[in-house]
């Protein structure tokens, strides 16, 4: 791949306040090594280490918001309380020292039950008390719990712009809380926050989006991720048509999110090949193109194998980014994330850069077990 074609990654990126020096992301990777939900030296150093590795831009592992429950193991770190956010404090600032860019995930994991079967002292919330459709866990919650949440949201992000982070990004994806909203199979709400369409389901999210700008104010740049998979159904979709995508993501965007992030399993799979081939736009692509908002692409870069192998211990092998460049050329999307490729080594945007190509190893699961 010759050095103008990799130039693609590299062209700067400026979008309100954020301002990156390249096109690559660091995805948000839950790490679970925040005892007490506190993150400390370690955690610090390990995002540091890819600010100095040339990193565009950093998004923490999943941080949760001050409501009982909310996280579904005992070391996600929490993004409230004065000893979690000393501890977050050192982690941007510890970025901002190598030059690098920042911003924490805010999140809340809904009804989803923890890998390593741990269980909160309280009882877990969800829009109707499913984890799944027709699998009962916790309870539904009630509409002082939904105005208690989007409160927390909202402070998680002033906490945020308060100690210095460049972005925050809402967690909206993958099965958690916002996600159980949206999906009618965990959301058979009767009342505003339920509905027959996906555009009715938003509005709990709606609601949180416009809690959070109020709370950033409009220079500010937030971050909503979204996916149609999630962990609980890997095939099932929302948005079965760009119509109804159009439907679900412009109000979104109307509320205040500023940039979209668009989870795939791997990027390269196109939304709908029905209507544009299998080498169509993708996620990213068309949620760019519905809304005009930039958007953020990821899933399995850089690897032979999607995610969802690593968490079974499976190895990646190191595969080519043509089919990246190929889409970002003709700006189908405005950054891509990168996950399991920068756990395992830190300098691998450098090694990119530099087409080291050969330098970088394939993806070990034992990596997961540490913070290189």
């Amino acid at each position: 791949m010759t050095s103008s074609r990799l130039d693609t990654l590299f062209r700067p990126f400026r979008f309100k306040s954020l301002e990156l020096e390249n096109r690559i992301v660091m995805a948000p990777m839950t790490r679970m090594f925040a005892p007490e939900g506190v993150p400390g030296a370690a955690n610090a150093a390990y995002y540091q280490r890819r600010a100095a590795g040339g990193v565009g831009l950093i998004l923490s592992e999943g941080t949760v918001i001050d409501r009982p429950a909310s996280r579904n193991d005992p070391s996600i770190p929490f993004f409230h309380g004065d000893a979690a956010l000393t501890g977050w404090k050192g982690v941007i600032d510890a970025v901002h020292a190598v030059g690098g860019r920042m911003g924490p995930q805010l999140w809340h994991t809904g009804a989803t039950s923890s890998p390593g079967g741990w269980e909160p002292d309280t009882p877990v919330e969800s829009p109707s008390g499913l984890v799944a459709p027709g699998q009962p866990r916790g309870k539904a919650m009630s509409e002082e719990d939904i105005a208690d949440t989007v409160a927390a949201f909202a402070r998680a992000a002033a906490d945020a712009k308060r100690l210095g982070f460049d972005t925050i990004e809402i967690h909206g994806a993958h099965g958690y809380l916002i996600d159980e909203f949206f999906w009618a199979g965990t959301n058979e709400r009767t009342d505003r926050y339920g509905g027959a369409t996906l555009a009715e389901r938003s509005r709990f999210a709606v609601e949180v989006i416009a809690a959070v700008r109020a709370a950033v104010g409009p220079d500010y740049p937030v971050i909503l991720r979204l996916s149609q998979w999630k962990p609980q159904d890997y095939d099932v979709r929302m948005a079965h048509s760009p119509a109804e995508m159009e439907s679900w993501l412009q109000p979104l965007v109307e509320a205040g999110a500023d940039i979209l992030h668009c989870s795939q399993r791997r990027f390269w799979e196109p939304e709908f090949p029905a209507l544009d081939g299998e080498k169509g736009l993708n996620f990213a692509g068309w949620a760019k193109k519905l809304t005009g908002v930039p958007t953020i692409s990821v899933g399995s870069v850089g690897l032979s194998s999607d995610f969802l192998g690593a968490f079974k211990g499976e190895h990646s092998a190191v595969s080519g980014l043509e089919g990246l460049i190929e889409r970002m050329e003709r700006d189908e999307f405005d950054l891509i994330a990168v996950g399991r490729a920068l756990i395992s080594d830190p300098l691998w945007v450098g090694k990119v850069r530099a087409k080291e190509f050969e330098k970088i190893g394939d993806f070990d699961p034992a990596a997961l077990a540490t913070l290189v």
